[in-house]
């Protein structure tokens, strides 16, 4: 079933026929209101859905098992609050975070909803507001409205029905589109009172609502006439009305049912390595948690029936057994020994993430003054993964390239232009004939534009002369074949076009004379050597990715139709006439073009008879209203009249590399990283660019391999099906790799194989909305705010504005988060190991009671030990941001995993087991045999328990400061502003509660403990004894790690290794043709070129990504 609406009729669209069940027997229109809703809570759902979904977190569900635990008295061996207390702050400040965003979601969708629209009702216009509207309403848009729903636009104050409109909250481009109405709509329903008639007798049938932005499909039947429908005719919600006084339109889609909100899908959860492998370290806790548990609950079982039965004084009042003491003390220990995996750890880490964001987004060395961009960090979770990119795949223009086009060469009937290389005839100079002053275009074209960088002398003059055809019929086809629109301003002509190449292409046309004025729907004007003409268009046939060219059907003021062409060189050659002229002459042309990478086009017409015309143009029609395959029956009827072309010659436009783009790919190599370029342009331009921006160099071996696009999906080569995974295997052993022609979703594929054969993490990076598909299916999406709108920045997880700034991202930015979040982990692992598994060893000692002081637990992980470790995450730097850029080779510990893997945790493991027997055992043994300055023995586990616990802490904030590679005030204040807190808290809680904490039966226990300990130098010495056994093997091992082992780290910090000269040979030369396509107006071509800067001198000092004496390599 279909969609169908009626206009002016509300109640159609209610019937039996149109509802759908949505619960039980509760049915609804399938017809949305235009209400839209994006937020996810109300007053109602909020707490319960919120907390649903957080408790999703494995962490947070393993806290909740604890709190429950705790509240049940005969297992309690903690007060419930040490739980409860840091697990409603952080469910709390997720909850906050998130009511946050959803109420800035209801204020938005508030304000959109209640925007005001005119609706046709009771025949006249009325305000309403958008949430009233509903399908099938006739509603009026004025000049800077916003469109309120997916609306066929039935007429305008235009000419011909033609309304502009931008697109910006669509696709984020800011130049103007042009959509049409039906002729028959336009002639008959501009009048108030015409519209109020347009009612029953009308139906629009048309395809269900969808997501495709680029494709409408559908019929309008009335009165008894059937039209055809398309995207042309449609205003999609989104688009702003520009440059039209009025506009009528019936809406088509509303609401939900938008294409625009149909496109608002969830991004896909993006997750670190280290978040993965954390996950995994949690489980081997939780599996040793309960190992230790176990093994402590048995031996309590043990204690108690052989000594803990026996023994009257320790009775409590429980008529308990060994077996069901034993089971209880299970679940004590798990809730004593939780803090070998805290709360904090979550708490740290989220607060380390956002310092880092913070830290890219003020990066001034990745701001762009020239367009005020700042670099931006879109989501904090994914920092440290751009220490570990193995593979980045880059789109080509726009990104590697300016997409600034240049008309910078020419082609026609044999005789190229704007080029000095032979191709011409030798008299002519080619400094004299390529420039030209702007006074002497003023002399005869008062409409040239004045910043248009190319003019050859003979070729204006074959033009003004009028006697070279050929030259004159290029130029008219230019000012003809396209999809720009024009505004007029100030006096002035401004062109805005689809894509930076069809502008440059029409401009050429201006400032050759032949100057494109205006176009309504059905004709275009344009000024021919101070002459105006107006043709009749009668057909435009669309570009796509497939047909690879666009043509116009047009009749002359003299009654002549002619179809002008343009498109690739492939499919242009494949249509020429046998008569067809100049082909090995123009192929030479673009031959040469191409090893230029220039982005090149194809330029070619037939004259129609009437006949030929009218029996093609019903067949036309025809496929226009085809409901089934309508794309496939117009490409079908085009190849009927795009044949028997005549050639006129080709142009090549040039698109520069951004800056630093080869000294960025050339660093990222270094690091090993591997670039692929993926574009669609033929092989031999993204060659030519892989060489031009350092990607290929001459000492590299090309391998070409012929994959199709059934092969990314399915596997293949050269017909033959074979696994994909032939496929990444044999692309994965290149150093680089480059895929021409491929589409959007061949892109993604791309990606999509290599995460899923190599497990390797993987970052892509473009500027278009063709890139949004790749961006989202990396590991990390980049987007670069370019010439083709912000789609890609919105659906990007970083953005900037250049593609160097890359270099700075993953060498600088994503070294130092990967190397502060490593280092970060590796000592909250053993900082919790060694102060839990003290009580392991104490369990030995006091009958396995599982017994502990709570206020410790709490306040180690928030007070005595978290400070010096978060800095450290925060801004610990083993080398300085410009010796990271200078030295590439350090980003290779993060690829491969070294700083955290679980070779790392078990290093933690045991060096926290390590230190818990050394600070537990040597207190132990101290206290064994001793006498305090007054003769009283101080052998209670008071003062034994403040000697453990000041060791305790004097380890870790040491031991973090002999981690600590980058030293600041601030660093050296947090560990000696934590010992010192430690001292603090202590003495006020030994206090009897006088001070600031209350008075609990814990602290009565303890009241004196810490003056009577820390006024016997006996304890003074067993502390500095405990500390130096603890620190002294780990600066032992440090010591001769550095000296024996060093890291490229350590070698660099320590100043080794100057990078020598580097001499490149000789290049080899490359020819062949190119073209590239990208979308635009209607989806009709533009088309562009690349560049391939021709260096004077190929020997000489520059970077490569082949470095013949390794000097990285052996210098470091």
């Amino acid at each position: 079933m279909g969609w169908k609406v009626k206009a002016n009729d509300r109640a159609y669209h209610q019937l039996p026929e149109f509802q759908k069940k949505v619960f039980l027997c509760v049915k609804k229109s399938r017809y949305s209101g235009n209400a839209i809703r994006t937020y996810k809570y109300n007053a109602l759902t909020f707490l319960p859905l919120n907390l649903f979904e957080q408790l999703k977190r494995a962490a947070n569900c393993y806290f909740l098992a604890l709190l429950i635990l705790q509240v049940i008295p005969d297992i309690s061996t903690l007060p419930w609050y040490t739980t409860l207390i840091p697990l409603v702050v952080v469910l709390g400040i997720t909850a906050i975070k998130d009511l946050v965003d959803d109420l800035a979601r209801h204020r938005m969708d508030k304000e959109i909803n209640n925007r005001k629209c005119d609706v046709l009702s009771g025949g006249s216009f009325q305000e309403s507001k958008w949430r009233h509207i509903q399908v099938g309403d006739v509603i009026r848009l004025r000049k800077n409205d916003f469109v309120p729903a997916d609306v066929l636009l039935l007429s305008s104050s235009n000419p011909n029905s033609l309304c502009y409109v931008e697109t910006a909250e669509l696709d984020g481009e800011t130049n103007l589109k042009f959509k049409m109405g039906l002729r028959v709509t336009d002639e008959r329903l501009q009048e108030e009172r015409q519209l109020a008639e347009f009612d029953g007798e009308t139906l629009i049938e048309c395809e269900e609502p969808n997501n495709r932005l680029d494709k409408f499909t559908g019929t309008m039947l009335w009165k008894g006439e059937r039209y055809p429908l398309e995207l042309d005719n449609m205003l999609l919600r989104g688009c702003k009305v520009r440059n039209t006084e009025v506009c009528h339109g019936l809406v088509i889609f509303a609401g939900a049912d938008t294409k625009i909100m149909r496109n608002g899908g969830k991004t896909r959860f993006k997750r670190t390595k280290i978040d993965e492998l954390m996950n995994y370290m949690v489980y081997t806790i939780f599996l040793l948690l309960i190992l230790i548990s176990a093994g402590l609950a048995i031996g309590h079982s043990y204690w108690y029936d052989d000594i803990g039965s026996k023994a009257w004084y320790l009775y409590d009042g429980k008529n308990q057994d060994a077996s069901l003491r034993g089971f209880l003390s299970f679940w004590g220990y798990i809730i004593i020994l939780n803090t070998m995996v805290p709360i904090s750890l979550y708490v740290s880490v989220e607060v380390i993430r956002l310092g880092q964001s913070k830290f890219i987004n003020w990066d001034l060395q990745m701001y762009f003054a020239e367009k005020d961009t700042p670099a931006k960090a879109r989501t904090t979770t994914l920092n440290e993964q751009l220490g570990q990119i193995q593979y980045i795949f880059s789109d080509k223009t726009g990104t590697l390239t300016q997409n600034v086009m240049q008309f910078k060469k020419c082609t026609i009937a044999g005789r190229s232009y704007g080029t000095a290389d032979g191709l011409h005839p030798p008299e002519i100079n080619g400094e004299d004939r390529c420039h030209a002053e702007p006074e002497v275009l003023d002399r005869w074209n008062r409409l040239a534009d004045k910043k248009f960088p190319f003019m050859d002398h003979l070729l204006v003059a074959n033009v003004r002369s009028k006697k070279d055809k050929e030259a004159n019929e290029f130029f008219k086809l230019l000012s003809l074949c396209h999809t720009v629109m024009v505004e007029h301003k100030d006096g002035d002509l401004v062109y805005q076009a689809a894509s930076p190449d069809e502008g440059a292409l029409v401009t050429a046309a201006r400032n050759f004379g032949y100057v494109f004025l205006s176009r309504t729907q059905d004709t275009i004007s344009i000024r021919e050597m101070e002459q105006e003409n107006t043709y009749e268009m009668l057909a435009l046939l669309d570009f796509n990715s497939d047909r690879k060219r666009m043509s116009i059907i047009l009749r002359f003021p003299d009654g002549r139709i002619r179809l002008y062409c343009k498109g690739a060189d492939t499919v242009i050659y494949e249509r020429l006439s046998p008569n067809s002229r100049y082909k090995e002459s123009t192929q030479t042309a673009l031959d040469v073009f191409a090893n230029e990478t220039l982005r090149t086009l194809c330029l070619c017409y037939k004259d129609i008879s009437t006949d030929e015309y009218e029996a093609w143009s019903r067949r036309h029609k025809e496929a226009q209203v085809a409901l089934v395959d309508r794309d496939g029956a117009l490409d079908r009827v085009y190849e009927q009249i795009e044949n028997n072309l005549l050639l006129i010659g080709a142009t090549a436009i040039e698109d520069k590399l951004q800056d630093g783009v080869p000294e960025t790919i050339a660093k990222l190599a270094k690091a090993d990283i591997k670039i692929w370029v993926l574009t669609g342009d033929k092989k031999e331009t993204a060659e030519n660019i892989g060489y031009s921006c350092s990607l290929l160099t001459d000492d590299m071996h090309i391998h070409y391999e012929l994959w199709t696009h059934t092969h990314l999906e399915r596997g293949g080569a050269y017909g033959a099906v074979l696994p994909q995974i032939d496929f990444v295997d044999m692309a994965c052993e290149c150093e680089a790799v480059i895929c021409c022609r491929v589409t959007p979703k061949q892109k993604a594929n791309v990606v999509s194989l290599v995460k899923k054969y190599k497990k390797a993490v993987t970052l892509s990076i473009g500027d278009g909305a063709n890139d949004v598909n790749m961006i989202k299916t990396a590991d990390i999406g980049v987007g670069i705010s370019g010439q083709e709108g912000m789609q890609a920045v919105m659906s990007s997880d970083y953005a900037f504005a250049q593609f160097r700034y890359l270099q700075r991202l993953l060498l600088v930015h994503g070294r130092w988060s990967y190397i502060r979040m490593c280092k970060f982990l590796r000592f909250f692992f053993f900082k919790n190991f060694a102060f839990t598994l003290v009580h392991f060893w104490y369990s030995f000692f006091n009958g396995y009671s599982s017994q502990v002081s709570d206020m410790f637990i709490t306040l180690y992980n928030l007070c005595y030990s978290s400070l010096p470790i978060l800095l450290v995450g925060l801004l610990d730097q083993d080398v300085n941001d410009r010796l990271s850029l200078k030295f590439p080779k350090l980003y290779l510990p993060g690829q491969q995993g070294l700083l955290f893997n679980y070779k790392n945790f078990f290093i933690s493991l045991f060096h926290g087991i390590f230190v818990s027997l050394i600070i537990f055992f040597i207190p132990y043994g101290a206290f064994l045999q001793t006498m305090g300055q007054d003769g009283e023995a101080p052998s209670d586990y008071q003062s034994f328990a403040v000697v453990t616990a000041s060791s305790l802490i004097f380890v870790v904030n040491l031991q973090i400061s002999l981690d600590t590679s980058y030293w600041t005030f601030v660093s050296c204040f947090a560990v000696l502003g934590s010992i010192a807190i430690y001292f603090g808290i202590m003495f006020d809680i030994h206090s009897a509660g006088i001070h600031s904490f209350p008075s609990t039966c814990v602290f009565r226990v303890f009241s004196g403990a810490a003056s009577n300990a820390l006024r016997q130098p006996y304890l003074w010495l067993t502390i500095i004894l405990t500390v130096g056994v603890s620190l002294l093997p780990v600066i032992c091992i440090q010591f001769l790690h550095k000296t024996i082992y060093p890291s490229v780290g350590d070698k660099v910090g320590g100043g080794r290794g100057k990078p020598s000269a580097f001499q490149r040979g000789g290049r080899s030369r490359r020819s062949a043709y190119a073209f590239s396509h990208s979308r635009g107006y209607a989806d009709l071509i533009a088309s562009g070129r690349s560049i391939r800067r021709r260096p004077t001198g190929r020997a000489g000092n520059q970077d490569t990504i082949r470095e013949a004496p390794r000097r990285e390599a052996e210098n470091i």
